[in-house]
């Protein structure tokens, strides 16, 4: 029933639910014109009829929950369709009411926005996960189209946490995780404060209780013992721009509860450690006044270095804009002042609602709605390249952090990231083709690595390549979901090209140890046997989903099983490896096998041939399997850069690292990771993984090392 918690009984809608149509209806004659308001009482007539004999599990009239969403709606001002599609909401899913009927009785529109919030009932789906990752993904393509189907949402979801406290313990633990990770996020994206405060603690006192209540007592018995102080410091700053001329409303604000509870996880801290609970809103007429208004708190209470913010100048994703400061008050007390124009509130507390609320006749969108609409593409294109709705809804959870890290390009304009964001990252949010291509970037003119993380501030060029391409590894540090989603697609795309050409080699080269070719066999024959292995394409073969052996045995042979043939090898018959298979061909991180290495390789299923070095202690259990053996060798073009393990005992001198680092520098190679292992006295082992050409460029590079003064022992890593 739309999260909404509803049971069936058979009874009427009953006396007080007409009582609060006509309240709700009181409330929009302040804004609509009575045709619209006489809209909205037919849509509730419409509504209760069609709800008739429902009730939810609090005993109500299940009419009343319709009416609570829209009335909700109402006090953020949104149009009579939006208000006629609230009271129909769940008409669609929980009644026999079709589609149809509700475009006839009130337009297409209303039809639409109805169908936008409803869930998909008719489909079966193989889990409850899977189901509501579904129709979350129907919910943002509908919103794609109007935005107003998530405002009606986030409404319905408000009420049904209102009341959320009659429904059993897991039933209520499950919807208030959802709302804390997905619809109060979701609200704080779209800049409307109000609702996602009220979700926030509604989830917060529903899935924690006892935490709950037990914070709840602290901040009301912190907020009696210093009521008092927080009066006098209003009264100071009041007086201070009263003095100085300046008209402003100044308003005391209590971090919410959530909020508390989640910085004393983020800082592992006691209540008693947080000092920013309070603080003040201060409201004025315009841009200039707020930063005179900064100025002006800073004469008065010194402020914390660090703690200032300008959201005006470069406002929040979400379009929220305000001058942030943390004071030091008396008592050594933090109080945060936040500073904005009556506009900013009301874009603050309404965000992209405020377009209907305030909205006057050629009025631009403001700027949340604007935000609001540039999410909602990027959302389109994360849809776009994902695989299914479970990994789509994954890649909104990330996509919704809040914090933001603002960087530059080097045309100057701002790009918003979400915090701890990287290069790929960046190079992907200008376009998925510089995403795709890129294989480093100027911060700041100086040269920097594609995982660097990205500061506020900083300027970044993206330098690409035409021949480069996204790697698996990116996935392990990229934090948006529009860099991962995009790189998923990419590699699947890369992936199966790539497996098509593998798999024919495969296949091929195990027809070779037989005297035979894929080009001697009928296209029947082919088509027959692979029709027979349960594989529909050859990438199939070249991922690893069926021994490649076994196909060529039963092309060669038909289902004649009595014929023996060992595993392929002779000349032309190994897999001759260039180093830029990609997905379906692995190198092993255990031995890290460089070109000139013997090496061995294993089909494994989903992975494709992961590859060995002979001598690496992983490769005992293959021995039990030979079917799976997969004779490789390094082709005489094979390029590219490995990563290769070394461990060195040096002195633990000063510069012994630096010295170490100039010499793999100067012979062409680069270090990407490294590790300090202490040991007894002045020897330390470094652990290094640096990038080689193949055996002969790492061996010039021992040996350069073996030179050095510091240097005890050096040894290559293998397994």
């Amino acid at each position: 029933m739309a999260g909404s918690g509803a049971a069936l009984t058979p009874e009427a809608a009953g006396p007080d639910s007409a009582g609060r149509a006509a309240d709700l209806c009181s409330l929009l004659e302040n804004y609509l014109d009575p045709h619209n308001v006489q809209k909205v009482y037919r849509a509730y007539q419409f509504g209760a009829d069609a709800h008739q004999g429902q009730r939810r599990l609090s005993g109500e009239p299940y009419i009343t929950h319709p009416l609570a969403v829209a009335r909700t709606l109402g006090e953020m001002g949104l149009d009579a369709d939006s208000l006629c599609a609230a009271i129909l909401h769940d008409v669609i899913e929980d009644t026999p009411t079709a589609k149809a009927e509700i475009a006839e009785a009130f337009g297409g529109e209303v039809a639409q926005l109805v169908d936008g919030v409803s869930k998909l009932t008719q489909i079966n789906f193989r889990s409850k996960a899977e189901a509501q990752a579904e129709n979350f993904r129907k919910m943002i393509l509908a919103m794609s189209k109007d935005i107003r189907v998530i405002l009606i949402k986030l409404a319905d979801r408000l009420h049904n946490m209102r009341t959320i406290f009659v429904m059993p313990p897991s039933k209520r633990a499950r919807i208030a995780r959802e709302t804390l990770e997905i619809y109060a996020p979701i609200a704080q994206r779209l800049g409307i404060n109000s609702i996602r405060v009220e979700l926030e603690d509604l989830g917060f006192a529903a899935l924690h209780p006892m935490r709950y209540r037990v914070l709840k007592e602290r901040v009301r018995q912190q907020l009696g013992s210093r009521r008092e102080l927080l009066d006098k410091v209003r009264d100071e700053i009041q007086a201070s721009l009263t003095e100085a001329d300046i008209n402003a409303q100044i308003t005391a604000r209590q971090k919410h509860l959530w909020s508390i509870y989640q910085k004393m996880r983020s800082k592992q801290a006691g209540f008693e450690d947080i000092f920013d609970v309070y603080g003040f809103r201060v409201v004025v007429s315009d841009v200039d006044t707020c930063y005179r208004v900064l100025g002006h708190c800073h004469g008065r209470y010194k402020p914390l270095p660090g703690r200032i913010k300008d959201y005006i100048a470069i406002p929040k994703a979400n379009g929220y804009q305000s001058l942030h400061t943390t004071l030091l008050g008396p008592r050594r007390i933090q109080l945060e002042v936040q500073i904005r124009t009556a506009e900013m509130d009301r874009v603050a507390e309404a965000g992209i609602a405020a377009h209907w609320l305030y909205k006057e006749p050629g009025q631009p969108s403001n700027v949340a709605q604007t935000r609001a609409r540039e999410w909602v593409h990027g959302l389109l294109e994360i849809q776009e390249n994902v695989g299914n709705s479970l990994e789509f809804i994954e890649n909104v959870k990330i996509d919704l952090l809040p914090d933001e890290v603002y960087v530059f390009t080097p045309g100057g304009d701002i790009m918003e990231l979400p915090k701890g964001a990287t290069v790929v990252d960046f190079a992907y949010m200008v376009h998925s083709e510089i995403g795709d291509a890129c294989i480093a970037a100027n911060i700041d003119n100086r040269l920097a690595p594609l995982r660097t993380p990205l500061r506020t501030g900083q300027t970044v060029e993206v330098i690409t390549a035409p021949v480069a391409r996204p790697n698996p590894a990116w996935l392990d540090f990229v934090v948006t979901a529009k860099a991962r989603a995009a790189i998923r697609h990419s590699l699947k795309r890369l992936k199966g090209a790539e497996a098509t050409d593998l798999g024919r080699r495969l296949v091929e080269r195990g027809l070779n140890a037989m005297d035979l070719s894929l080009g001697d066999l009928a296209d029947e024959q082919i088509e027959q046997a692979l029709t027979t292995f349960g594989v529909e394409r050859v990438e199939e073969v070249g991922l690893g989903q069926r021994m490649p052996w076994f196909v060529a045995r039963y092309l060669a042979e038909g289902d004649d099983s009595t014929r023996s043939v060992g595993r392929a090898g002779g000349s032309g018959g190994s897999l001759m490896l260039r180093g830029d298979e990609g997905a379906v061909v692995t190198f092993a991180r255990c031995c890290r096998p460089i070109p000139g290495d013997p090496i061995v390789g294993f089909a494994s299923a989903g992975r494709g041939v992961v590859v060995h070095h002979e001598a690496c202690n992983n490769i005992r259990e293959y021995r039990k399997h030979p079917e799976k053996w997969v004779d490789v060798q390094w082709d005489a073009i094979a390029e590219g850069e490995y990563p290769v393990a070394v461990d060195m005992d040096v002195m633990n001198n000063r510069g012994v690292l630096a010295s170490v680092t100039a010499v793999v520098s100067d012979l062409d190679s680069n270090i990407d990771a490294v590790e300090i292992e202490e040991k007894e006295g002045m020897i330390a082992t470094l652990r290094l993984v640096m990038g080689v050409r193949d055996r002969a460029h790492l061996a010039r590079i021992m040996r350069r090392l073996r030179g050095l003064s510091a240097v005890l022992r050096i040894t290559r890593r293998r397994g």
